[in-house]
């Protein structure tokens, strides 16, 4: 089966792309969805004088709310429908996972099946709500206390922006969940990198006008192209590691039937939580920022304005919160979307073992064991390609978007998109196979 798949995967041409016409049609709807969320970003707030927030965004930039604008796709520099973006259906699902964990009630719907998942998810979208209407009424105080930006300030303005804003992030919570539907890959992950994607070609053309008057140096330019080729020649060695540990099935019977004794291996990737792990962390060390709004330290204490201040985007404590939470989420969302007991148990039904150790408790184990050694690898690995690239973002200057994060958002993202559309093709040629020997059959019973 194995064989036959990868000979399929290396017979993959553009002729089988045109026949594949539902292949096509799950590409069309992912491009016409992201689309709208690109239509999305520039639709301004109501009420908003665009000449006073571009001067306050431009101001505040070069701090977190520059990260912000990012995984907003720039909508925020915009201040326009889906200012908020994603990122509180994420705060939610990381929380709802943190409650799965905990709470047993939670626990046994997770462990329901389908009808437990539909519940949870239903939960999250509860919890997206909530965080959003938080987040965008700390971005309309925000607003008003800025000189200027609010034409008609008020609980009018408020509600309106509150309004606005959560049905834009509810609206993008419905739209990644149908492009994962009828799509091609992960809505989510594919909303925050189109919005990436979309701020590259700006950033790459700034950065070289910063070396066209003389701000940067051509050494230093050539070094960050460098450093950009090199990160992303890690992500993709890293993100296609995998240990593979040895499975065994004995001989067995069946019926009259003797089938021989077959080995396979069971792949543990080093990086089992992906892109979720950055995404966790930088989306909770926003919700402060977001809440505080452009300039109202003026109203905060003074215990609250040092914080924000140490929270600032390239400071000590950001970074160490920032790896700390990475290496966290690794450990954490690892945990989550692999079982190894779980795992152990479906070995030891379908009679498969490995070498050397009980089918079991024993094999649920050693597999946890080898997970977790490679995770402390995988948890490294996301912690060093995430933060060298943002200690020279806030020695130099250099936008966002050639950060770590987004590098790692957009190979990673790219890889599995890819891979999915390998795998609708092989099915399509699977399944054209399996059409012409019927036919073959058919013929033959005449």
């Amino acid at each position: 089966m194995a064989s036959a798949a990868e000979q399929l995967a290396s017979n993959l041409n553009f002729a089988a792309f045109a026949k594949a016409e539902d292949l096509k049609k799950r590409i069309w709807f992912t491009l016409g969805a992201l689309l709208v969320y690109r239509l999305g970003t520039y639709i301004p707030l109501p009420g908003i004088n665009p000449d006073a927030f571009a001067q306050a965004f431009t101001q505040q930039s070069g701090g977190v709310l520059g990260m912000f604008n990012m995984f907003a796709g720039g909508a925020v520099e915009r201040m326009a429908l889906f200012a908020l973006g994603i990122m509180p259906y994420i705060s939610a699902s990381i929380i709802m996972q943190l409650m799965t964990s905990v709470i047993p009630t939670l626990e046994a719907l997770k462990k329901e099946g389908e009808q437990g998942r539909k519940v949870i998810n239903q939960y999250t979208r509860y919890g997206t709500v909530l965080l959003a209407i938080v987040q965008a009424y700390g971005i309309s105080v925000g607003l008003e206390s800025g000189a200027g930006i609010v034409t008609d300030p008020g609980m009018f303005f408020r509600a309106t922006t509150v309004i606005t804003l959560v049905g834009g992030t509810m609206f993008l919570m419905w739209l990644g969940e149908q492009i994962t539907a009828r799509g091609i890959g992960n809505g989510i992950s594919l909303i925050i990198f189109a919005g990436i994607v979309a701020g590259l070609p700006s950033a790459i053309s700034g950065t070289l006008e910063l070396g066209r008057t003389g701000a940067l140096s051509t050494g230093l330019i050539l070094a960050i192209i460098v450093l950009a080729i090199a990160v992303i020649a890690i992500i993709v060695f890293f993100e296609r590691a995998q240990r593979r540990l040895l499975i065994q099935y004995p001989k067995r019977q069946v019926g009259n039937r003797m089938f021989q004794g077959d080995t396979s291996h069971l792949p543990l990737k080093l990086n089992t939580a992906g892109v979720i792990p950055p995404i966790f962390a930088s989306s909770l060390l926003l919700l402060p920022a977001t809440v505080a709004g452009f300039s109202a330290t003026t109203t905060m204490p003074g215990w609250a304005s040092t914080a924000l201040a140490a929270l600032g985007h390239g400071q000590p404590l950001y970074m160490l919160l920032y790896a700390a939470m990475i290496a966290f989420f690794a450990f954490f969302y690892t945990a989550i979307v692999f079982n190894p007991k779980d795992t152990a148990d479906q070995l030891k039904k379908h009679s498969g073992f490995i070498p050397g150790y009980r089918p079991g408790e024993r094999t649920a184990e050693y597999i946890d064991y080898v997970l977790t050694r490679i995770t402390v690898v995988g948890a490294i690995y996301l912690v060093l390609v995430c933060l060298l690239p943002e200690f020279l973002i806030s020695a130099t200057g250099v936008p966002f978007y050639l950060g770590g994060t987004s590098l790692l958002i957009v190979v990673s993202v790219t890889l599995d998109t890819v891979a999915q559309i390998q795998g609708h093709l092989i099915a399509h040629q699977y399944e054209g196979l399996i059409k012409k020997s019927k036919l073959r059959g058919g013929k033959r019973g005449r």
